[in-house]
């Protein structure tokens, strides 16, 4: 097939106008940047147990699920999570995927974390799958649900 000027102008020019179009996907990255930049923020609070940050990025209606089945509103989550009974070791959250749709973000990520058991010295590790729900209320983006699944 001979390709001349005239079989190229229509796609180059389609191409062109697709480019200047304005693209929510520039909104939505930026949307997605701020919400990872939330998530890493939350998990340097659990890191640092720090109960005015968590209370801060929760909303009061948090349903906060654990690996084991059992759910903690946001006043019993950030008791346990600042609790002095053990000491954190490490957290990582890696592979963290995000996406927004409106009001709204969906958080996925490998979680690991090592603690420490103030007690008896003894160490637990986890190895998770979480989803979080994130919600943008007045403008700030705040965990409104958390569950986990363990990982072998």
């Amino acid at each position: 097939m001979k390709i001349d000027r005239r079989n190229l102008a229509l796609p180059v020019l389609a191409a062109g106008l697709l480019a200047a179009l304005p693209s929510d996907s520039h909104a939505a990255s930026a949307e997605e940047a701020a919400v990872q930049k939330r998530v890493e923020a939350f998990r340097d609070a659990q890191r640092a147990k720090d109960a005015k940050v968590l209370t801060a990025m929760t909303m009061a209606e948090l349903s906060y699920s654990h690996s084991d089945a059992h759910v903690e509103d946001q006043a019993t989550f950030v008791k346990n999570a600042t609790s002095p009974a053990s000491k954190v070791i490490s957290i990582n959250y890696d592979d963290i995927w995000v996406k927004v749709v409106g009001d709204v973000a969906l958080v996925r990520f490998h979680w690991t974390s090592e603690s420490e058991k103030v007690s008896d010295g003894s160490h637990s590790k986890a190895n998770l799958h979480v989803l979080m729900v994130w919600k943008k209320a007045a403008g700030v983006w705040k965990l409104l649900a958390r569950c986990s699944t363990k990982l072998a």
